[in-house]
């Protein structure tokens, strides 16, 4: 059959690779802050109280008085090209496409903010893209994190009248892929320090209990994730929960707490991972490497490091590569 002249170009069918991270507002300043937290905080999946309730709390008094707060506290580790989770997602993805090869098309999004999943596989798809892995970064899988990431893909899907075929990434928090790049990152790093840790904390983001009570399988991956780098590391490890929010009781132990607690039994030098996040970003860069370090040196600790994500590393870069293979077989050679 021969193709008519007005006929649109069809691109050459590719297989694409959509990275998805959490999001970032645009610029370190209230308004940009403003707009990403009533997109982020207005997810049902992230706040779970009926709307009716919720948004004249989040419209109100949240919303009013929390941007300038946390504006502060990105100016402290915005970076000259821009948010660090950015940053680290965006050179994750272009260290993989090098990586994966001509083979698969590798793009990257956040689920708040830009460059927005459903832009993203609007690109993909006018590239050519017809079967596409969607990879929300998250080891652990959380409805909050993971669910709501696909959760807006296929709500971009829905809108398109052809759809490319879709894959998404399960959980990967005990691959032994991935405790191998945690267990390479932590003893490179620690092996440059000048200083001797008595004890490692990795600290995961917090979710309120009820979550775990609902069926959220978060906290028992956390658990599963520590235990198999007890297994792996020389250093006593130990586990706690950072980032609550809210009146709602929380997943325990909690950081700053924990720290406290470990300085009051002996332990004075420490590191801190974050094997719940991918890349670097506010939680990581803020919370631990500034806040927690002030709490656990105000207590008596006498050496504090905070040891990076795996961000686009050597050691992110093959365990991605060898995730998302094994997820596009098939699909690739």
């Amino acid at each position: 059959m021969t193709i008519p002249p007005d006929h649109p170009a069809i691109p050459t069918p590719k297989v694409g690779v959509l990275l998805i991270n959490l999001g970032t507002p645009d610029a370190p300043d209230a308004k940009s802050v403003r707009r990403y937290l009533a997109e982020f905080l207005s997810d049902r999946r992230v706040v779970e109280i009926p709307p009716l309730v919720w948004q004249p709390i989040l419209r109100g008094v949240i919303l009013t008085t929390r941007p300038k707060k946390s504006a502060h506290a990105y100016q402290q580790v915005w970076t000259d090209d821009g948010s660090p989770l950015a940053v680290h997602t965006r050179a994750t993805a272009q260290a993989l496409q090098v990586a994966m090869g001509d083979m698969v098309r590798v793009d990257w999004a956040m689920r708040y903010g830009n460059p927005a999943i459903a832009d993203r596989l609007a690109a993909m798809k006018a590239a050519g893209c017809n079967r596409i892995l969607l990879a929300p970064l998250y080891p652990q899988y959380s409805a909050a994190t993971t669910a709501t990431a696909n959760d807006a893909a296929f709500a971009a899907l829905k809108a398109m009248r052809w759809q490319p075929a879709i894959r998404t990434l399960p959980p990967y928090h005990d691959d032994p892929a991935y405790i191998a790049a945690l267990v390479a990152s932590v003893e490179r790093h620690v092996a440059a320090l000048d200083f001797t840790p008595d004890a490692l904390l990795a600290s995961f983001h917090g979710m309120p209990e009820r979550t775990l009570h609902l069926g959220d399988p978060y906290h028992c991956q956390s658990v599963k994730t520590v235990r198999l780098l007890r297994e792996a590391l020389s250093l006593p490890v130990h586990m706690s929960f950072q980032s609550r929010f809210g009146r709602a009781r929380w997943l325990e132990p909690e950081t700053e707490a924990t720290l406290t607690d470990l300085v009051k039994n002996g332990v004075r030098n420490i590191v801190v991972i974050t094997p719940g996040f991918s890349a670097d970003c506010l939680e990581t860069l803020e919370e631990i490497a500034l806040r927690a370090k002030d709490v656990f040196l105000a207590q008596g600790g006498e050496n504090f490091a905070y040891l990076p994500c795996l961000n686009a590393s050597a050691d992110a870069i093959i365990l991605y590569q060898r995730l998302m293979s094994r997820e596009l077989s098939g699909w690739i050679d």
